[in-house]
């Protein structure tokens, strides 16, 4: 059997003015829909925007962390609801809550799609622990960015795009690139360490791709694994 978990981010979702972004929803339910090769198919969906400007406001408050960290989980759920409303009778029709939930909606050969799961966990790391779970061959991340870089793409015009990564050369960037803000709440980098840890014993097979268009993204699932973006495997 072959399984794949996509973990979409949450500011794919909507745009900058924080309107919902109906035509990437319709355009990427549509692609997954049609399965192709897949025979299940777990779909996790970040916080985003609506999350981050929500934790902002929260922090002004003085709540801790933790209470921050429910926030973005509770948005990266109703996220998760505009894409099953959009899949329709194809997906599971609700949203699965722990791995329990999730253990039992994969049993209905629909898609399914869900959000984070408990503080202090990205959204990236619940997306790993879907894979490791469902014994999914793939994991896709679609971000803002089209893969990984050896520096902030968004910060350096001269910032090169790495093609392909082995698990210690990941784990060098991650190092080289965290700070303190690692795992505050709405502050997760495509990779954190969890996700790490994870990948390196379940040896997954990870592509990382520009979801602005996601052109890049619907030859992939067609089956061309040429596509522009990181490849990390073991």
């Amino acid at each position: 059997m072959k399984n794949i978990v996509i973990k979409i981010g949450g500011s794919l979702l909507f745009n900058n003015t924080f309107q919902i972004n109906t035509e990437k929803i319709i355009q990427f339910s549509t692609i997954i829909r049609n399965k192709v090769k897949y025979d299940s198919i777990v779909v996790v969906c970040g916080g985003g925007l609506i999350a981050r400007e929500y934790i902002k406001t929260v922090r002004l408050f003085k709540r801790n962390e933790a209470f921050c960290d429910t926030i973005g989980i509770d948005i990266s759920q109703i996220n998760s609801r505009l894409i099953i409303a959009s899949l329709g009778e194809s997906a599971y029709p609700t949203v699965p809550k722990n791995v329990e939930d999730l253990s039992k909606a994969i049993l209905f050969n629909k898609i399914v799609v869900m959000g984070g799961l408990q503080p202090g966990q990205s959204t990236t790391s619940v997306a790993f622990e879907a894979a490791e779970l469902i014994n999914a061959e793939s994991l896709v991340i679609l971000t803002d960015v089209e893969g990984i870089y050896d520096k902030d793409p968004k910060k350096y015009t001269d910032s090169k795009l790495i093609e392909s990564l082995d698990y210690n050369q990941l784990q060098k960037i991650i190092l080289k690139q965290s700070g303190n803000k690692q795992a505050a709440a709405g502050e997760y980098r495509i990779f954190d360490f969890v996700s790490l840890q994870i990948l390196k014993r379940s040896r997954i097979t990870v592509y990382i791709i520009s979801g602005k268009d996601l052109n890049e993204f619907s030859k992939f699932w067609n089956g061309n694994t040429k596509i522009k973006g990181t490849i990390i495997t073991n």
